[in-house]
């Protein structure tokens, strides 16, 4: 028998079509909305950006994670350098969006809304690669800490907001751009930084501005490529921030030693590592002995990019999601039109938009921080983002990965990526309970935060459920004994309320109803259970335009 004539097994059909080239932003209609409600104008920009992330920053994000950072402790001629090498799809990656305003945008006063337009940009960026959001993220949130040392911000702060990007290893004097890494975390310590044992000896005269020498290590040091790092030390004061460069003014190597890079779940592109100081010199910001009062002004942005970021993961999963539903055929139907498929796929776009309203009402209100309201509202909603929203991720992933059955389980997509990706923001910069206990500070200690909180939610605005949901959080607020206990109780009751209330005040009733009956009154604990009468296709058509 002729086997020649069987060569070709099958025809390979049923396939879906690739999504490379797509402008991210142009089929997001929640993006276009929630952004020009909270002051966004200039929708070119996003235009822009969107199809720059659906395409060559795409393509950059799956090479810069296949080539992953390479440290090299030495030259051939085994002199120390400490160097982490990159693929140039990295520095694509980050070139990309720094001369797009993801670091500068917010403190350059180019725009009115500077926060709400760059979290959008950011938001896109992260959909095609989030490792590179780690030093874009850290760079954007030192910039109030720097400004709070005019000694040493209004040497650095120029070459922070210059739009940019320059990884030579060289001194800052040397460079057109900069970057900026935090290190706080030690060994004994973690998230307690109080229990830090790195000591700060000045050189000269003590007290801020002036020079030091640091002694210890820190156990996690992300982007050790950075041209200067945020860095909490001991003095005889106690714990102090300090701006800490890589190389010293006169352009020799700063007593900076690389022990090794992390071997991380996810987060492939981006470099994270063990680091000593043996004498390092760094610079003294803000007061001595008031570290973490001087750090949090960086941290705190640091916890709105995490919900920035996981927002746009589950977005970029939801949109794998859609589109293989869009074009796969079960039994002869398209999957998007089996019910129990738009049921699950509705309630995913739901956890989006919800997630996505949440992050841009926090992005207005640091847009107008200067109001006292939005300052409070800011500082108790960026701990309730933060827990709320990059706790759902991982589990929203993964049933969006279910969608695609097997095919979402391969490398060759990016969704086991995003998966992998989903716990950091969740666990940096403070994990979960961190968060919630955050939340309690805040309404203890902050004059007017709970007054706030309640004046946004407003009794309900009208609606029977939320009104039942902030009657509840009320009574619970109302009742200190094992506070503690139900921290996270507490904090899941206000960012369900809060998402709520976003969604009722943007209009769109089938998404407001389908959130609270499924949220507030429905079980909630899968995806895929919305209640009888939601419009799911409604909810899909939104989702994917």
């Amino acid at each position: 028998m002729n086997f020649h004539q069987y060569a070709e097994t099958h025809e390979v059909t049923n396939q879906v079509p690739p999504l490379e080239g797509t402008n991210l932003y142009r089929h997001d209609l929640p993006l276009q909305a929630w952004s020009q409600r909270f002051g966004v104008t200039d929708t070119d920009a996003l235009q822009h950006y969107g199809a720059l992330a659906g395409g060559p920053l795409m393509a950059a994000g799956f090479l810069a994670n296949e080539n992953k950072p390479v440290f090299k402790s030495h030259d051939r001629y085994g002199h120390r350098i400490d160097l982490v090498e990159f693929h140039p799809a990295y520095h694509e990656l980050m070139r990309t969006a720094i001369e797009h305003g993801l670091v500068a945008m917010p403190w350059d006063g180019s725009r009115a809304a500077g926060h709400v337009t760059r979290a959008s940009l950011y938001y896109l960026h992260a959909q095609a690669e989030i490792g590179s959001g780690c030093p874009l993220t850290m760079t954007c949130a030192s910039v109030p800490a720097l400004r709070l040392e005019p000694a040493v911000g209004d040497l650095w702060l120029p070459k922070i907001l210059t739009r940019q990007y320059d990884p030579r290893n060289v001194s800052m004097e040397q460079k057109a751009g900069l970057t900026i890494g935090m290190a706080m975390t030690e060994k004994q310590g973690g998230t307690d930084v109080r229990a830090n044992t790195t000591r700060a000896y000045p050189v000269g005269a003590p007290g801020r501005g002036e020079p030091y020498e640091l002694v210890g290590h820190k156990w996690f040091c992300s982007a050790p490529m950075c041209d200067g790092f945020l860095a909490l030390a001991q003095t005889e004061k106690g714990l102090s921030c300090f701006l800490l460069p890589r190389h010293r003014p006169d352009g020799t190597r700063n007593q900076f030693y690389i022990q090794r890079l992390k071997n991380k779940l996810g987060n492939g592109s981006n470099a994270s590592s063990e680091v000593e100081f043996r004498g390092a010199l760094a610079w003294m910001v803000g007061e001595e002995g008031r570290g973490v009062p001087t750090i949090i002004e960086m941290v705190s942005m640091t916890r709105f990019d995490c919900m920035l970021g996981s927002s746009a993961l589950m977005r970029q999963a939801l949109t794998q999601a859609v589109h293989h539903c869009n074009h796969r055929k079960v039994g002869g139907q398209l999957l998007r039109d089996a019910p129990l498929m738009q049921n699950v796929l509705a309630d995913l776009a739901l956890e989006s938009e919800a997630a996505l309203a949440l992050t841009m009402r926090m992005g207005y209100a640091l847009d107008h921080a200067a109001d006292e309201r939005e300052h409070r509202f800011a500082r108790l909603v960026t701990a309730v983002g933060k827990y709320w929203i990059c706790k759902r991720a991982p589990a929203m992933i993964n049933e969006a990965s279910e969608c695609l059955g097997g095919a979402g389980y391969v490398e060759e997509t990016i969704l086991p990526r995003l998966y992998r990706e989903a716990p950091v923001n969740s666990i940096w910069e403070g994990s979960g309970n961190v968060q919630c206990l955050d939340v309690l500070r805040a309404l203890a200690k902050e004059p007017g935060v709970a007054d706030v909180l309640f004046d946004v939610l407003d009794e309900g605005r009208g609606d029977r459920r939320l009104g039942a949901r902030v009657e509840r959080l009320k009574q619970s607020l109302h009742d200190p004994d094992d506070a503690m206990y139900r921290a996270r109780q507490i904090t899941q009751d206000m960012a369900l309320a809060l998402q709520a209330r976003l969604l009722l005040d943007a209009g769109d009733s089938a998404v407001s109803d389908a959130f609270i009956a499924s949220r507030l009154e429905g079980d909630g604990r899968v995806y895929g259970i919305l209640p009888r009468g939601t419009d799911a296709r409604a909810l899909l058509g939104r989702a994917w335009q």
